[in-house]
């Protein structure tokens, strides 16, 4: 089995001597840096199990390292040590995602605890990537309704092309999966797609992390860096967030795609970079343009295959997919036996508007695994775990408890949860017995499973070559 590697970043060599003697004797693999820009290119360089950062440091101080590493995603677990440690700094080093925070002087014992519960962090990220490949299709591109077969039809129209991509839709739709999507299904794909969230990035910082460095630059810029577009020439560089870019770097940015060269912050010499530009946003940039807050030249250029990722609620025939989808995994990576959902379960999932949309089932699917102590998730479970007063025809409207006028909500998707409900009703009071509970709606049994199907309402104990052959 490989050895655990843990990066320790310190000033004080005494420090930097003890840990890495106290963590080999335990048979971590060690490396070590002595300041904030020396950690910053060995995490650009190599991917590390753990790292050990001081908040004191010269050069770049560890808060804004982190806050660097962050930004270029870096998912490793960060563990801040200090000697001056307030509960201030704490909280603020947690907020940028730092894993636990140590007060020196170092106590060996806390220190390996603390790691240890770290590495747990890291083999449970690799156990769900590991599931999440084994179970094969994103979750963004899950679902047989009309909008996902049209997404995925753009997608791969997008995938064979070579022109820049704009991706939008609301938050949680899975942007950076249809981004990935188009990358891995491009002659790009041979090289790993880049990419950069522009709203987590300081606006000072932007510049360098796109177009690179040259020694000397800036303050704590000890050695050449290559940017984003540099690193992703031959490949795909993928924006995240794009509205949010600054507009002194719209300008520069129109410029790259414009003439396909770059010159690094504090350089003079122009290189050519090959690049596809996959960028992404939850704006109207439309409107943004119009009001002057994004380049509308820009966003032409960024515009040339428009892709938008429908919300949850506009594919809710989907959802029974994605919780398929997401609850082994959720299983698995929480360490429960297998559980399911029943029927009004999910016909409750089919009442909610998931504002949040595929994250948020996400989320709420780890969450009923991990609170749920039964292998069976049934309504009550799921009403506890949603906000209250957010499912749709749960209260209100005119007609009562059963109603399903909800303000706000399309006239379709209330007829939907209408019919929804009126079927799962029928079905439950027939056992689920589907030739039954179409006779008591006065429906040809092959028209009852095609609406089923449409609502995406699966009977209780019917296979699905059961139902598709009805």
């Amino acid at each position: 089995m490989a050895r655990a590697t843990v990066l320790v970043v310190d000033d004080e060599p005494n420090i930097l001597r003890t840990v890495r003697t106290a963590l080999r004797a335990e048979g971590y693999e060690v490396e070590t840096a002595e300041d904030g820009a020396a950690a910053l290119e060995r995490l650009s360089t190599r991917s590390y199990d753990v790292v050990l950062l001081d908040v004191q440091l010269p050069k770049v101080g560890g808060l804004e390292v982190l806050q660097r590493a962050r930004a270029q995603g870096l998912e490793t677990p960060v563990v801040m040590m200090s000697g001056h440690g307030t509960i201030e700094t704490a909280v603020q080093a947690t907020r940028l995602g730092a894993r636990d925070f140590l007060e020196k002087p170092l106590s060996t014992e806390k220190l390996l605890l603390t790691l240890g519960h770290a590495l747990e962090v890291t083999a449970l990220r690799g156990r769900v990537l590991a599931l999440e490949k084994a179970l094969g299709s994103t979750s963004a591109l899950l679902g047989d309704g009309a909008a996902m077969r049209e997404l995925r039809r753009v997608v791969a129209r997008a995938a064979s092309a070579v022109a820049p991509v704009l991706i939008t839709g609301e938050r949680g739709t899975g942007k950076e999966l249809v981004a990935r999507a188009i990358h891995e299904g491009s002659k790009r794909a041979k090289h790993e797609m880049e990419k950069l969230n522009c709203a987590a990035v300081p606006q000072e910082l932007i510049e360098s992390e796109l177009f690179g460095h040259e020694a000397g630059a800036f303050t704590g810029a000890a050695k050449m860096r290559k940017g984003r577009f540099e690193r992703a020439s031959g490949s795909t560089l993928f924006l995240d967030e794009v509205g949010d870019m600054p507009a002194a770097m719209q300008a520069k940015l129109l410029r790259v795609l414009q003439e396909g060269e770059v010159e690094r912050v504090g350089g003079s010499q122009t290189l050519k970079v090959d690049v596809r530009v996959v960028a992404a946003t939850n704006r109207d940039l439309v409107a943004d343009a119009a009001a002057g807050r994004f380049r509308a030249d820009l966003y032409d250029r960024l515009n040339v295959v428009p892709i938008r990722v429908p919300a949850l609620r506009e594919r809710k025939e989907d959802i029974p997919a994605l919780v398929e989808h997401f609850l082994p995994a959720s299983c698995e990576a929480n360490d429960r036996a297998l559980k399911r959902l029943t029927q009004g379960a999910l016909n409750l999932l089919l009442r909610y508007r998931f504002p949040g949309n595929v994250r948020e089932l996400k989320n709420l699917v780890d969450r009923l695994v991990i609170v749920t102590e039964r292998e069976v998730i049934d309504e009550d479970d799921l009403r506890e775990a949603l906000p209250p007063g957010s499912i749709e025809g749960a209260t209100g409207g005119t007609g009562g408890r059963d109603g399903v006028y909800t303000p706000g909500t399309a006239l379709k998707d209330m007829l939907d949860a209408s019919e929804r409900d009126l079927i799962m009703r029928s079905l439950e009071h027939h056992k689920g017995n589907a030739t039954h509970a179409a006779r008591d709606l006065g429906l040809e049994r092959s028209h009852f499973y095609k609406k089923m199907r449409s609502l995406g309402i699966k009977r209780p104990g019917a296979a699905d070559d059961e139902e598709e052959q009805a």
